[in-house]
């Protein structure tokens, strides 16, 4: 009993270390230093644990799938920087503007199309508010809708592949990506479509809450409106159904694809006239920023996983959690509240690191589908990313809003689309083929090939 309440005092302060705002790697290592030190005082841990971590950690940097992520988030940092997805999002306003609702409309198309080469919350959240709030508020849009369908469209990074979230929760749930990429299809359009619906259904009932953009501001020549779908809408949208139609029908592994999207991504800013060298320079310092975040995390966080285990965490943990009342649903209720609660305070990353290997092993005991648990979670991670009063999309909308839309609003245009996510988070629950269909198919057709 000694022994497993040492493992229960490390897990409580790592958790004091990160509400100090130390940063999670180093409290994930320095947890671990702490209480291995203490477990070796009290003959409760043995040092040859320590053996492993030289051959997990070069596992982690052989791993193929990894080498994914760089590749995203520099495609997505190019679109972002070079311009090209301010075009994408303009273009879109001016297509559905005769539309009551029709800039939010697009703030929704545009945030599924950026969802799909960004794969980073941050990006999508303040480029599309930075460009479509002023617009909508200077023609009369209700505060709250607009702020609300700008950060949950923006959160939509976090599900629709290529999403990082996915890239991640493949590697820490022992899963394909591209079943992974497949399972997360359906859900993220049913979120993307949830939105939609809800901004007609707004307008509808309220026409003065999403009115059309006036004329004289969409009113373009059929040929230079032309010329923009050619140039700003037809090339990312081609770009994403190469890259992800290639993952899907299996012609190349989501790496490849990645290293292909990158370079698409490369080409479109030249030939649109939007490159410089401090473009292509930026995005290479945000893609080495991120990537080498990620890596640090998960080696300290190994690091942190040899010693909780044998310190005999992991063991009970796994014991409790299969043990909770009311086995598979009861589990699965579990599983959903500390993903949220965690999702408040925490990035996606360090929720992956943190709670996938504690509860991996008791899905996989409980003989829970993995792809499923891991789309479902990330669908969770959606409601706790825009929740009050510290969700992270909130404070990226805030970082950009103008002086006339205060914090209390954005938080308050919050909670409709968080109550759309929960109804799409439980019908993800209720029915699993919302995850396992696409997935099924693809191994059906690839075995008939």
């Amino acid at each position: 009993m000694s022994v497993e309440w040492l493992a229960i005092l490390m897990f409580a302060g790592f958790f004091f270390l990160l509400l100090t705002g130390y940063p999670v790697a180093f409290s994930f290592a320095g947890t671990a230093i702490v209480f291995g030190l203490l477990g070796l005082a009290v003959d409760a841990f043995d040092t040859r644990l320590l053996l492993l971590l030289p051959n997990r950690w070069f596992g982690t940097m052989s791993d193929f799938t990894l080498l994914a992520i760089p590749y995203f988030v520099f495609m997505g940092a190019i679109l972002e920087k070079s311009g090209l997805a301010e075009a994408l999002l303009e273009t879109v306003g001016i297509l559905l503007g005769p539309l009551r609702g029709g800039m939010a409309l697009a703030v929704v198309f545009v945030g599924t199309l950026l969802a799909a080469t960004t794969g980073v919350v941050a990006a999508t959240v303040i480029v599309m508010g930075m460009l479509s709030l002023p617009v909508m508020l200077r023609y009369g849009y209700d505060k709250e809708l607009a702020a609300g369908v700008i950060i949950s469209s923006g959160t939509l990074a976090q599900l629709i592949p290529p999403s990082l979230v996915l890239v991640v929760l493949s590697d820490q749930i022992g899963v394909r990506i591209g079943d992974l990429f497949l399972g997360a299809m359906i859900p993220g359009l049913m979120l993307s479509g949830a939105y939609a619906l809800y901004v007609l259904g707004v307008a509808l009932v309220r026409p003065a809450a999403a009115p059309a953009i006036p004329k004289a501001a969409r009113d373009l020549p059929a040929k230079v409106l032309a010329r923009r779908v050619l140039g700003a809408v037809i090339p990312p949208v081609l770009l994403i159904f190469a890259v992800l139609g290639s993952i899907f029908l299996g012609i190349a592994s989501p790496t490849e694809a990645g290293a292909v999207g990158a370079i698409g991504a490369s080409l479109l800013a030249v030939v649109n006239g939007r490159s410089s060298r401090k473009i292509f320079w930026d995005a290479a310092h945000a893609t080495a920023r991120l990537t080498a975040l990620v890596i640090m995390i998960l080696f300290c966080s190994t690091f942190f996983s040899v010693v909780f285990d044998g310190l005999g965490g992991q063991r009970l943990l796994t014991e409790l959690l299969t043990r909770v009342p009311g086995g598979y649903l009861g589990f699965i209720i579990v599983c959903n509240i500390a993903i949220f609660l965690l999702g408040i305070f925490l990035e996606f990353i360090e929720i992956s690191f943190i709670a996938m290997p504690l509860f991996v092993p008791a899905a996989q005991a409980l003989g829970i589908d993995m792809v499923w648990f891991g789309v479902m979670m990330a669908v969770n991670l959606q409601m706790a990313f825009i929740s009050p009063p510290v969700g992270f999309s909130l404070f990226y909308l805030q970082s950009v809003a103008p002086p006339e839309l205060p914090t209390g609003q954005i938080h308050k245009a919050a909670w409709p689309f968080m109550a759309l996510q929960m109804v799409v988070l439980i019908l993800v629950i209720l029915f699993p083929q919302t995850v396992r269909w696409l997935v099924d198919l693809s191994a059906q057709a690839q075995l008939h090939f």
